[in-house]
């Protein structure tokens, strides 16, 4: 059951790609534009991904370019998609800025979050079971660290559900099975996910079950 219409994701990919194409070129951020979709002015958690084609060809080849968002819904989505393609593109700690000459070569890829739920066990082991690959992305927390893997993630590396919570523990920081100590918190959430088929080209609801 989606909640969103392809137009809609439609409408996100290519906000996202101004927004990254503008703040590149230009230094400046886009103002949210005025023929906004109602639904989309709601609050909503979302990640820009940026995937850049690294080989051409059926399928082309790429790697991952820079990855940001908002896991939970403190802005409305469309302002949450500008900022995090930004960010995405600039900010990702993991890479150098985005350049310009790498536009034509980058795919965009926007992650509409449902809000977070925390999974309760009465023991830790119960995790793998309560997860659905394919499904679920993954919130890990304790104290102040914190780690996100979205639900494609585990599908691109062939995952299981323990070797997904491992990583999303690394991915905060911890060792790889703190997912079994007591005290953590590990949150599920599910995403509509919506891609470029190419650079600039038509957008697609992208399935990963």
């Amino acid at each position: 059951m989606y909640v969103y219409s392809l137009e809609e994701g439609e409408y996100l990919v290519k906000l996202a790609r101004k927004s990254v194409e503008t703040y590149v070129k230009e230094k400046r951020k886009i103002d949210v534009p005025k023929d906004v979709p109602e639904k989309l002015r709601q609050k909503a958690g979302v990640f820009v991904t940026l995937n850049k084609i690294v080989k051409t060809g059926e399928p082309h080849k790429t790697v991952l370019r820079g990855c940001i968002g908002y896991p939970y819904p403190t802005l409305p989505l469309v302002e949450a998609t500008i900022d995090a393609a930004i960010q995405a593109a600039v900010n990702d700690p993991r890479f150098p800025p985005v350049s310009e000459i790498e536009l034509n070569k980058i795919i965009v890829e926007v992650s509409v979050l449902t809000p977070p739920k925390l999974l309760e066990v009465s023991d830790p082991k119960e995790y793998p079971k309560k997860i659905k690959i394919g499904r679920d992305g993954l919130i890990v927390e304790l104290g102040f660290y914190k780690g996100l893997l979205l639900p494609q993630v585990p599908v691109e590396w062939k995952w299981n559900e323990e070797e997904f919570l491992s990583n999303c523990c690394m991915k905060a920081g911890l060792p790889p099975d703190c997912w079994l100590e007591k005290g953590i918190k590990i949150y599920v959430f599910q995403a509509e996910i919506f891609e470029e088929e190419a650079p600039y080209g038509p957008v697609k609801r992208k399935e990963i079950s």
